[in-house]
């Protein structure tokens, strides 16, 4: 089941704080972007964000997960507690590289 338009929304919403947001479609799921950083991948309704040291004692009580088969273990984010899932969101943001651009 891939992710319904709805939810990337809601993400895309309750992100807007922290500066510009947008989402690539990809292979039926997307990722999310910030400040042209990819800090989500949503699969299936699920935001998913990589598991890293930075995060670990925020996420210490989360689920984790698999976004698709063959990925690697991600923390599952939980959008009940606002206030939390910035602070995840902007810490992950600071450790995250820009991604390397494409020769053409």
């Amino acid at each position: 089941m891939a992710c319904t338009s709805e939810f990337i929304d809601f993400i895309c919403d309750t992100l807007a704080p922290l500066g510009e947001v947008r989402f690539r479609k990809m292979m039926g799921d997307y990722v999310i972007y910030l400040n042209d950083k990819c800090v989500i991948t949503a699969c299936d309704n699920i935001a998913f964000v990589k598991k890293l040291p930075c995060i670990a004692n925020l996420m210490a009580d989360a689920e984790t997960g698999y976004a698709y088969k063959g990925a690697k273990e991600e923390y599952i984010l939980d959008f009940y507690d606002l206030h939390k899932t910035l602070k995840v969101i902007s810490t992950l943001w600071e450790e995250l590289p820009f991604p390397k651009s494409r020769k053409k």
